[in-house]
């Protein structure tokens, strides 16, 4: 069995959980976008993290070296027959579609995974809106040959760009957990999207998915693989218009939410079925 990182003294679980929000990411580090329901997939949610923007050197380029991504908004979509991407940003939009060679990614995985170029490139777009040259535009063409970490997964288990795993869930009442004190201390409260989770859930317990094996959403199961270990990404308020860091949430986690010398908020989940999950969504889970 996989080795799941130490975490506090077990908590019940809340007898009614519901999901209240559901969003995906189509350019991975890009805008989230809100849907009232989503297909889950052996990969995660269709449409979520399928697309990545890489550098010159087909290393990927995220948010946390280039914060202007949070205000660039994608939306999936098909042309001719092919995967696309529409990009909007500063006003501007530009469409990409996944019809290129396949290319080694050489610093998101490793081994460097296989991903899709395309043909008409995004270069000159993107560095128009980000300022930055030599960027472009990747799509996901076979999740299955990413190998995830096998110390929290099996060998059959899939993703796209997602951080790590397939799915990432959060929870309110873990929110009003950290808000509380974060304002105890001193500092403004946090929203959820601090943490770019794809399923928000309420309930009553805080941090009750540190204990989580198995959940149920809706008609879909999953495995819990292990929280969310936090990165700097967390300091930036994705909808300020400056992008600046603060030192919330890091701060209070590192007070409240540090084992294994690291901090922790969310948790990531692996599909083991398929189907629809959505808003209003009973969820169930299961030490």
């Amino acid at each position: 069995m996989a080795r799941r990182p130490s975490s506090p003294p077990h908590r019940p679980s809340p007898a009614d959980m519901q999901v209240v929000s559901v969003r995906i990411h189509p350019v991975k580090s890009t805008a989230i976008t809100p849907v009232s329901s989503a297909h889950v997939g052996l990969a995660g949610l269709s449409g979520d993290r399928e697309w990545m923007i890489i550098d010159e050197n087909a290393a990927m380029v995220s948010a946390r070296e280039l914060p202007a991504l949070f205000h660039m908004h994608a939306e999936p979509t098909e042309d001719a027959g092919s995967p696309a991407v529409v990009l909007s940003a500063a006003g501007a939009s530009y469409t990409v579609r996944a019809d290129g060679p396949d290319v080694k990614a050489t610093m998101f995985t490793r081994p460097p995974m296989q991903v899709r170029a395309t043909s008409r490139s995004a270069s000159q777009w993107l560095e128009e809106v980000t300022g930055r040259a030599g960027l472009d535009v990747v799509w996901c063409s076979n999740p299955a040959e990413r190998t995830l970490n096998p110390e929290f997964s099996r060998p059959d288990d899939r993703a796209a760009f997602q951080d790590g795993y397939p799915v990432t869930i959060a929870s309110l009442a873990s929110l009003r957990q950290l808000n509380e004190w974060i304002e105890e201390a001193g500092g403004d409260a946090v929203s959820i999207d601090r943490f770019r989770p794809n399923v928000v859930i309420d309930g009553e317990v805080p941090f009750a998915e540190d204990d989580w094996a198995t959940v149920q959403i809706g008609g879909v199961r999953f495995r819990a693989a292990k929280p969310v270990d936090r990165c700097v990404m967390t300091l930036v308020d994705p909808e300020s218009a400056s992008l600046a860091k603060g030192k919330e949430p890091i701060r209070t986690l590192s007070k409240y939410r540090t084992w294994d010398g690291k901090t922790w908020f969310c948790h990531h989940l692996i599909p083991d079925t398929e189907g629809e999950i959505g808003i209003g969504d009973l969820v169930t889970a299961t030490p």
